[in-house]
Order: structure tokens, then C-alpha cells, then sequence
């Protein structure tokens, strides 16, 4: 093609919702609130495990680094879909976009592999009580979180490594509430079928064999407390219910835009917020509400801060 006969995109339009007034000020007070109690949430969480003398196990170290993940994975899009919903034109610079994606990719590739991290936690905890601690040291639980974070950089250079340079000319609409790597793709001025595939091959390969992994960590678990003793069955499936309803709601919307990664229909939009805006506002409350031990930290912490002031 040639680029010299085509208007060169500084911006992308991003579609995200259409629909009457109403209804755009109905999602924008939702979203806002929403995002409002993620932040809150989050921070909460994270200031319950940094500063209560009773969550020093490596369990609430990892949980506190899986809530500020949480807080700026919904951060990269979140806000710009709320500021979106009042404005007539939506759009985004080329280098937003890029930032966009580039982060969203940064923080979900990390997220994953802390995800494995916190069920290899409790498979040392449930299988292996006597040596928990020895085996989850702060060595060990450091090299975890640098894991996590190399993994997601790797996995985001990988994917935006080639579509830096990449010639945007003449069609600029995103059919999606934030720039979505596989439909920004298709928007490029060259034959992009080989970059299609290796972004399914980049994205689906990582949430395939982490969601594997979780699934293989998840059975060893039930299986040897099966094998040593029935009754604990349902202890380790009441411990390990949490983490299996968080890996549902992450890896779930994951695989299904995987499946589809370059078909624009609403049903993506919805996926599309239920990753960005709710997930990260349902970890928290999943792992509070449940936890009775965090429940009692908050309380202690709050006791604390009321009887200072």
C-alpha cells in the first residue's frame, strides 16, 4: 500500500459504549463507583499486610502484591473508559494507546505467574505444614514477586516489540472500551497475518500453561489429602475455594478473548470490564470477606488508628 496517499493516525477513536445519555451517566457513576472501591479495596488490603503484626505468612505477602496488581492493571483503562462516557469524541493518542496496551499486557503477565506462586503456597501449606516455613522463605518469596514482574515485562516486549513501527494510515476506530492489542493490529496498513498469529501464539501460550499449571497444582493438592485423610477434604477445598473462584474470574474472560482475539461484538466489551473493572474489585472481597484472620487484622488496625487520633 501507499502510505503517502493516506493520512497518517495520531489517535484512535475508542467506540467503547454507545447508547442514549442516560445510560452513559448510569455507567459513569457505576464505573466510578466501582473503580473507587477497587482502589479502596486494594489499599486496604495491601495496608492490612504491611503494617498488622499478625499477617507475617508468606500467604498475605503474596496477597498483598496480587492487590497492587490488581489496583493498576484496573488503573492502565479504568479511568479513561469513565472520563470516556462524558465526552462526545473518545479518543486516545497513538502513544496512549501504545501505554495502554503495554501495561495491560505488563501487569496481566505478572499477575498470572504470582497467581501459580500463591497456589504453590498452598499446596506447601496443606501438603507440607511441618517444612512451610522453611520452604517459603523470604528468599523464596522475593524470587517469586521478580519472577512474576520479569515474566509480565518479558511477555509485553515480546508482544509490543513489533508493533512499535507498525504504519496506522487511514482507519483508526477501536471497537473496545480500551486499546485492544488484536484490533489495533488490524487497523495497521500492511499484511499483519503473521503478527495475528504471534499474538495468539504470545498471549494464548501464557494463559494456557499458567491456567494449566493452576489446574495440576489445584488436583495434586485434593489428591494428597485425599489419600492421607478423607475428613481433610473439605478443609482444603473450603482453603482452597478462594483461589480457585479468583482464577475462574481472571484466567475466564482471558481464554474466551484469546479464542476470539480479533472479533469485534459486544459480548467482548463485556468481557473486556468484567477483566479490567470488576476482577480486581472481587479479589479483595473475596479474600477479606472469607478470611477471617484478615478480617480480625483490619479491626485490630482500625482500633489502633481510632485510639491515636
Amino acid at each position: 500500500m501507499d502510505l503517502k496517499n493516506e493520512s497518517v493516525v495520531v489517535e484512535f477513536i475508542l467506540l467503547g459504549f454507545s447508547g442514549p445519555w442516560k445510560i452513559q451517566i448510569f455507567f459513569f457513576v457505576t464505573f466510578s463507583l466501582i473503580y473507587g472501591a477497587t482502589v479502596m479495596g486494594n489499599i486496604l488490603v495491601m495496608a492490612t499486610v504491611t503494617f498488622s503484626s499478625t499477617l507475617r505468612s508468606p500467604l498475605y505477602f503474596l496477597l498483598g502484591n496480587l492487590s497492587f496488581l490488581d489496583m493498576c492493571l484496573s488503573t492502565v483503562t479504568t479511568p479513561k473508559m469513565i472520563t470516556d462516557l462524558l465526552v462526545a469524541h473518545k479518543t486516545i493518542s497513538l502513544w496512549g494507546c501504545m501505554a495502554q496496551m503495554f501495561f495491560m499486557h505488563f501487569f496481566g503477565g505478572a499477575e498470572m505467574t504470582l497467581l501459580i506462586a500463591m497456589a504453590f503456597d498452598r499446596y506447601v501449606a496443606i501438603c507440607k505444614p511441618l517444612h512451610y516455613r522453611t520452604i517459603m522463605s523470604p528468599r523464596l518469596l522475593s524470587g517469586f514477586v521478580i519472577l512474576s514482574w520479569t515474566i509480565g515485562f518479558i511477555h509485553t516486549m515480546s508482544q509490543m516489540i513489533l508493533k512499535m513501527n507498525l504504519p496506522f494510515c487511514g482507519h483508526n476506530s477501536v471497537d473496545n472500551i480500551f486499546c485492544d492489542l488484536p484490533l489495533v493490529i488490524k487497523l495497521a496498513c500492511i499484511e499483519t497475518y503473521t503478527l495475528e498469529l504471534f499474538v495468539i501464539a504470545d498471549s494464548g501460550l501464557l494463559s494456557f500453561i499458567c491456567f494449566i499449571l493452576l489446574l495440576v497444582s489445584y488436583t495434586v493438592i485434593l489428591v494428597t489429602v485425599r489419600q492421607k485423610s478423607s475428613g481433610g477434604l473439605a478443609k482444603a477445598l473450603s482453603t482452597l475455594s478462594a483461589h480457585i473462584i479468583v482464577v475462574t474470574l481472571f484466567f475466564g474472560p482471558c481464554i474466551f478473548i484469546c479464542a476470539w482475539p480479533f472479533s469485534s461484538f459486544t459480548g467482548n466489551k463485556i468481557l473486556a470490564v468484567f477483566y479490567t473493572v470488576i476482577t480486581p474489585l472481587l479479589n479483595p472481597l473475596i479474600y477479606t470477606l472469607r478470611n477471617q484472620k484478615m478480617q480480625e487484622a483490619m479491626k485490630k488496625l482500625w482500633s489502633q488508628y481510632v485510639s491515636s487520633t
